[in-house]
């Protein structure tokens, strides 16, 4: 597995992550799964792995499963919402930040964590205010980096002006391009790493889902207006697209979704997220895949031509978690 740095903290990883979430929804393999999963995913040469306060009992499963080899990981996890409960709405105020610390210590097993995100602005909680809590935590060394989670331009500056900001993590792929618009460049001026979420589209670049898909009432793409099943068949092109080029490369749809997202900069780390070591192995033979130039620029002209439609969260829950 080749390796990345974040940015210019020096902070290097292996060049794909591991995104955990999935591991706690409804459905998930069992505990002792789990473990096995995670366990063979660092024997594989992933050293990034991404969890949160909000995950359930992701950090508890993460902690357990990586404690053998803590020293050698990466570890990622975040802050920002009441009682560490999504719906319950956003709270970065400093005793909650402190609060979430001590409890994804313990439920993590370690004395730090190497990268501690806010999980989504607060527009209650002015960003210095956050930073400054961050920074006091790092002079503790409770904390080893700091990262910010589907922060705007604006918020990235104010907070790296208090204290370096490693990684950004937002959701960037094919499927959803916004971060090129003002992220990306920001981030490169700033030398911060970028950690997308969902760089494959929640599963729609994989090629395994169409306009005719049926999903589980607990499956959040159930009630995501992008995953409609008109707003699907109208993406269809997408597909279309990654299918034709994974067939002119011998590789898997995933496989080029994350070798376009590794080529748009040195500085990105996707975290794509599976429950399968089949799934697992092949994210990561994305990182031996070579875009030429050529086919880059055919890519970024075929994108120019779609329009993806569909929004990705309803409104109410839109209102509860931010941007």
């Amino acid at each position: 597995m080749k390796s990345r740095k974040l940015g210019s903290s020096g902070l290097e990883i292996s060049a794909l992550g591991f995104g955990c979430m999935g591991l706690s929804l409804p459905n998930a393999p069992t505990k002792e799964e789990n473990i096995k999963l995670l366990r063979s995913a660092y024997e594989n040469g992933i050293t990034f792995f991404d969890t949160a306060q909000a995950y359930g009992d992701n950090e508890a499963l993460v902690g357990e499963a990586l404690q053998p080899f803590r020293e050698e990981v990466i570890i990622a996890t975040k802050f920002g919402f009441k009682e560490g409960k999504q719906m319950l709405g956003l709270d970065s105020n400093p005793e909650n930040i402190k609060a979430t610390l001590e409890a994804s210590l313990k439920k993590l097993k370690t004395d730090y964590i190497d990268l501690f995100y806010q999980h989504r602005t607060d527009p209650n909680i002015p960003i210095e205010e956050v930073a400054g809590t961050i920074k006091e935590l790092m002079q503790q060394g409770k904390v080893k980096h700091f990262g910010l989670s589907e922060a705007n331009a604006e918020t990235i500056r104010k907070a790296h002006a208090i204290v370096p900001v490693t990684a950004l993590q937002s959701e960037y792929s094919m499927f959803y391009r916004e971060p090129e618009n003002e992220i990306i460049s920001t981030l490169e001026a700033l030398e911060i790493g970028f950690v997308p979420f969902s760089p494959l589209g929640k599963g729609f670049l994989t090629g395994t889902i169409n306009a005719s898909t049926e999903f589980d009432k607990t499956d959040s793409r159930s009630f995501s207006p992008r995953f409609n099943k008109e707003n699907r068949e109208a993406n269809q092109v997408l597909v279309d697209l990654v299918v034709s080029l994974a067939e002119d490369k011998n590789a898997t749809p995933a496989q080029i979704a994350l070798s376009w997202l590794l080529a748009q900069k040195p500085f990105i780390v996707p975290i794509p997220g599976t429950s399968k070591l089949h799934r697992l192995l092949e994210n990561m033979g994305s990182v031996s895949i070579s875009l030429s130039d050529a086919e880059l620029s055919k890519i970024h002209a075929a994108l120019a031509t779609m329009k993806i439609v569909g929004e990705r969260y309803p409104a109410q829950l839109q209102q509860k978690i931010g941007k």
